[in-house]
């Protein structure tokens, strides 16, 4: 199933990864204290501009600054919708 939205410009549509529930030592995280993701999966990509010529590609992970991006939320699923210039790596 694709994502029915065509990011325009220099823009990226991604699908944040879901926060760890647990620690590596075991420690449960509960919701309260979960930061927000900071790394996700481009499921779209706009074509760049002229003097901007896209690096990222469906499919890649990424880490992003925490509150980059605007939230949206389509078919019951949350992305994040940002400037390729505000991902900092692809991993």
């Amino acid at each position: 199933m694709g994502l029915n939205v065509k990011p325009l410009s220099d823009r990226v549509v991604i699908e944040p990864v879901a926060a760890e529930n647990k620690t590596a030592s075991g420690i449960i995280i509960p919701e309260t204290a979960k930061e927000k993701p900071q790394r996700g999966k481009v499921v779209a990509v706009g074509k760049g501009t002229k003097d901007h010529e896209m690096t990222v590609k469906e499919g890649d992970m990424v880490l992003y600054g925490k509150y980059a991006g605007t939230e949206l939320k389509l078919e019951g699923t949350d992305y994040l919708i940002m400037r390729e210039d505000d991902i900092l790596a692809i991993v």
